[in-house]
């Protein structure tokens, strides 16, 4: 392993300007979880490691009226782990506990499921579906980028640069919403997603007809899939298996996966469509209470 110099800022911006000088052999460390792998491999030749431990803005998780602020090196425990989350979250709840196990839990966070742009991410098609945003800080200042426009393609981002993600701010839930996460793996738990799906409902008052739906797809492409079309097609539509249907086949179609040595092609297709057929069940379940 190419040796690097450790760096721990206590400041956003004194990891910026580390970030900056070395350009793209400087990476910052949140859990490490990826990022010692890769750097074992040889996949990334760094100069200098940036320990995001110590700066506060990186480490806070809050819950308030308007939603929830993720801090980038907030570890999955305490986000699975917050009761508040937990009722009002689902999905993300979803995400995050499955995220390796419970060793991995406790050191790799959202942040960095976020910035290492897997398709098969798990945390990343819930913080979609509940319409999160990536506040980022760069050399040039700040910035925000939803997170279904974060990642541009296997391991890629929108980070430039210097760029460094601070926090995942996502909205209060809607009233009458509810969420859900899952994914389909060969083994038991500690498996790479053949495909997953991430549905955020929000339901009439009376339980009945769906108002709007996110729906959003895991290891089906060379990014997590924002489905916009699966969600908008149940707005107005009655809860029902012929409205879900329809919107799993427009799931179906919105994927665009490969075959690999865990799943085929028509494979995944048909796992999306029925995933996203119990996803849309499931959350219009919790929104119900």
């Amino acid at each position: 392993m190419h040796p690097f110099a450790y760096v721990a800022p206590g400041t956003v911006d004194e990891a910026v300007a580390v970030l900056t000088k070395h350009g793209n052999r400087a990476r910052p460390l949140a859990g490490g979880t990826d990022l010692l792998v890769k750097a074992r491999a040889n996949v990334w030749e760094l100069d200098a490691v940036v320990d995001i431990k110590n700066i506060p803005e990186l480490m806070s998780l809050s819950v308030n009226g308007g939603g929830i602020s993720i801090g980038a090196g907030v570890p999955c425990y305490q986000v699975y782990g917050n009761s508040t989350i937990a009722a009002e979250y689902p999905a993300i709840v979803d995400g995050s506990s499955i995220i390796g196990g419970i060793q991995i839990q406790s050191r790799a966070g959202l942040g960095g499921n976020l910035c290492n742009a897997a398709p098969s991410g798990d945390g990343i098609c819930p913080l979609i579906v509940h319409s999160a945003v990536a506040h980022i800080a760069g050399p040039k200042g700040k910035r925000e980028v939803a997170v279904e426009d974060f990642c541009t393609g296997p391991g890629r981002t929108v980070l430039q640069p210097g760029e460094l993600l601070v926090s995942i701010e996502v909205p209060k839930a809607p009233a009458n919403s509810g969420a859900a996460y899952t994914r389909f793996i060969p083994r038991n738990e500690m498996d790479i997603a053949v495909a997953g799906v991430g549905v955020l409902v929000v339901l009439d008052s009376s339980g009945k007809k769906f108002k709007s739906a996110r729906i959003a797809l895991a290891s089906v492409g060379p990014v997590p899939i924002f489905a916009k079309a699966a969600g908008e097609s149940l707005a107005g539509k009655p809860v029902d298996d012929k409205s879900i249907a329809a919107a799993a086949a427009l799931a179906r179609k919105a994927a665009s996966p490969i075959t690999d040595m865990r799943g085929t092609i028509e494979q995944r297709r048909h796992l999306v469509e029925v995933l996203t057929s119990r996803m849309i069940n499931k959350a219009a379940e919790r929104a119900r209470g």
